[in-house]
């Protein structure tokens, strides 16, 4: 009896030990969350949070009904300068007003990306998209002369012999019946910048089954459902019953790819061979050939990890967004019959009955085709929203906001104030002629972010999208088959069509 006596009380005194653990564990985790809680009280939020879990039962499992979410959200609430929101026990900040946007992004103390970022790292890293504090200022730093104008232009050829298999492709569809031309675009889109980042012809548009072409698509699939659900954000739990061995396999492949890809290129370039077919490679530079030469401010090369996660990252930013783009400026072509006939007055003034390819200067002279795309980012952000740290106590609009809050911006929400932009669901590529764009708030129109922070490859995905367009719009003449309630926005990572952009094609004569 006595033994057993003893153990019972051995037993207790193990439980309260492990107890007393758990509270000096959880108690200053606890106390951060419950002073947040009451800071953040004033500021107008979704009802309904439960402590701990927060809003996160409230949210759509559907990515189309989710993001439709956010959208009637945002209208409801466009009186209110801002908004809160809980997910699980991390609080977001919405925001969808140019005045309260500004507040963070011109700022140089809100540079860090939120915390919803973190699940892209086992991808990308801690690239120029994911890093932060000084390794993300020394890298923007020694990035940004690679993405200037000058070095853009050598891309023109990539970009033009991939419009042409584009239009190759479909011509097969000239006549018929319609046809998605959501996954023709992609797939031209990841040719383009396999080739332009990794000097690597992965013939993509050929072989759209390829594992590394599938596993781009699926990791940022992964990665969305994560982010939206709190409960599969600790690693064993997402392991052991979410899609973590799945997630696995893909970033195996995917790391494999580019990762052989750098170790040839760079074997490739120290060997200095003087043949015509590697002087012809070697005249066809790409942004890992730049990454390989680069060096820091102390002058020490990138390392191996260095340039994976910034090819990785090129490889995730550069194809989705400007896909995406591409598909919804051809809808929107497609469905205004008088802006299609302005686009094709234009470019039989820039190419006459010529059929060569888009050159530099046609690039400068495609003005109404640069309104054009600018506008249908208004309408349609490739990227709908995307989310800032807050890194020190501040005050937007006179709320007081504490430290380590999320701010979520909101493109899609932001492009439709009718302060801005007056009648915001028409399509008026006219808004963004110089003459009209003049007074409008700086941070009013946010395609690619804006601040110090904003998209280094913004000119990149500009120059892409007028040699696409302006290839497919020579050939033929695109008619959209979709209203735009069937066309049911997926606000992901990218903003997707739920099912495709479903167009019809007639052959033009030059």
């Amino acid at each position: 009896m006595a033994i057993l006596f003893g153990l019972y009380t051995l037993g207790s005194i193990t439980s309260i030990i492990l107890l007393i653990l758990l509270a000096c564990l959880t108690f200053q985790p606890l106390k951060r969350y419950i002073h947040k809680w009451n800071e953040m009280r004033p500021i107008p939020g979704m009802e309904g949070a439960f402590p701990i879990i927060g809003n996160a039962l409230q949210f759509k499992a559907n990515a189309a009904e989710f993001f439709n979410q956010i959208v009637q959200g945002t209208n409801e609430n466009r009186h209110q300068p801002l908004a809160k929101v809980w997910v699980g026990p991390v609080p977001f900040l919405v925001l969808f007003h140019a005045e309260t946007i500004e507040a963070v992004l011109s700022s140089s103390r809100h540079l860090d990306k939120s915390f919803s970022y973190t699940f892209l790292q086992p991808w990308l890293g801690t690239g120029l998209l994911t890093s932060t504090g000084d390794k993300w200022r020394s890298r923007r730093k020694m990035l940004t002369p690679t993405f200037h104008f000058s070095i853009l232009a050598d891309f023109l050829d990539v970009m033009n012999e991939q419009s042409d298999i584009l239009i190759q492709k479909m011509q097969k569809h000239v006549g018929g019946e319609p046809f998605n031309c959501f996954s023709y675009i992609t797939l031209c889109a990841l040719d383009i910048i396999c080739e332009t980042a990794m000097g690597r012809r992965i013939y993509a548009q050929s072989n759209a089954d390829s594992e590394y072409v599938q596993s781009v698509y699926k990791m940022s699939d992964i990665i969305t459902r994560r982010q939206r659900f709190p409960w599969w954000w600790p690693e064993w739990i997402y392991n052991t019953f979410g899609e973590g061995k799945e997630h696995a396999r893909r970033l195996k492949i995917l790391h494999s790819f580019t990762s052989s890809v750098i170790k040839e290129r760079a074997e490739h370039t120290s060997e200095g061979s003087d043949s015509e077919s590697d002087h012809r490679s070697r005249k066809r530079r790409a942004f890992l050939d730049m990454l390989l030469k680069t060096t820091d401010e102390a002058g020490r090369a990138l390392s191996h990890e260095d340039i994976q996660e910034e090819v990785d990252t090129f490889m995730f930013e550069g194809h989705d967004t400007t896909a995406a783009a591409l598909n919804w400026t051809l809808h929107l072509i497609g469905s205004h019959r008088d802006i299609q006939n302005k686009l094709q007055a234009e470019l039989k003034e820039v190419f006459g009955s010529s059929d060569r390819h888009v050159g530099v200067e046609d690039l400068k002279r495609l003005r109404y085709l640069e309104c054009v795309i600018k506008e249908s980012l208004r309408i349609f952000p490739s990227v709908p929203l995307f989310a800032r740290s807050i890194c020190e106590d501040c005050h937007i609009n006179g709320f007081k906001v504490p430290e380590g809050v999320n701010a979520v911006i909101i493109p899609y929400a932001l492009h439709r104030d009718p302060r801005y932009f007056p009648e915001p669901e028409e399509f008026r590529p006219d808004r963004f002629l110089p003459e009209n764009s003049v007074g409008r708030h700086p941070y009013a129109y946010i395609p690619f972010s804006a601040g110090p922070r904003n998209c280094i490859g913004q000119r990149f995905a500009l120059m892409e999208e007028k040699v696409v367009l302006a290839t497919v719009l020579r050939h033929f003449d695109v008619q959209a088959c979709q209203s735009r309630d069937d066309l049911r926005p997926l606000g992901e990572l990218i903003l997707r069509p739920e099912k495709g952009i479903w167009i019809k094609l007639r052959r033009r004569a030059n």
